[in-house]
């Protein structure tokens, strides 16, 4: 194989999220922050019509996008590992085995999938441009939600589940969709600034 072949190959591997390949102890500081974010975002919510926008999904997607499926996955595992144990960091404060298990149980899981597949997706070039990522997403939402509604239509019914779980959901997950994005290109450029002007010196 020519060694301009293996350095595209090699490139190809390599995750396009900025900080999935940071040192291990950088990384390790990424995931307290990361978890500290996810936590932020249960606790804290937007007035919106019908109900409030709470900030999770938001925050999943810019782990996903920054972090990538790996780290980002991580991540999520943790804040739910954490709350789990007792921590208080679900929304509402809660925490414990019966919120996993419980009618947010969906939702809680969605996040887990959302990161890693949105993240795997993300750590390819070719899906981090602008409408690629706005795909990637609204497939997050789509996956939030729909194991959310799946959840929720076990316990009273797949009617009352998209009524109550699903519908007054989704003018916010569009905004959030796009928050997400604006706020990774935001991020990543951030990022992305101490390596290029190193580069150019």
């Amino acid at each position: 194989m020519k060694t301009k072949d293996v350095t595209a190959l090699k490139s190809s591997l390599e995750s396009a999220a900025p900080l999935a390949a940071l040192p291990l102890i950088w990384r390790a500081g990424v995931l307290v922050l990361g978890v500290a974010l996810m936590s932020a975002s249960s606790w804290l919510d937007v007035p919106m019509y019908p109900v409030p926008m709470t900030l999770q999904t938001l925050a999943v997607l810019v782990i996903a996008g920054l972090c990538g499926g790996g780290l980002g996955g991580l991540i999520v595992a943790a804040w739910l590992v954490l709350g789990a144990v007792g921590a208080p960091v679900y929304a509402g404060g809660e925490s414990g085995v019966d919120a996993l298990s419980g009618p947010t149980g969906g939702y809680l899981g969605g996040f887990l999938l959302a990161a890693v597949a949105c993240g795997r997706l993300m750590d390819l070039p070719r899906w981090r441009g602008w409408g690629a990522m706005l795909g990637v997403s609204a497939l997050g939402h789509v996956l939030v939600l729909g194991l959310g509604w799946a959840r929720l239509a076990q316990m009273i019914g797949a009617r009352e589940a998209w009524s109550s779980g699903v519908e007054p959901f989704l003018l916010g997950a569009a905004l959030k969709t796009v928050a997400a994005v604006v706020l990774i290109k935001l991020a990543e450029r951030l990022l992305r600034r101490p390596a290029n002007a190193a580069g150019e010196t």
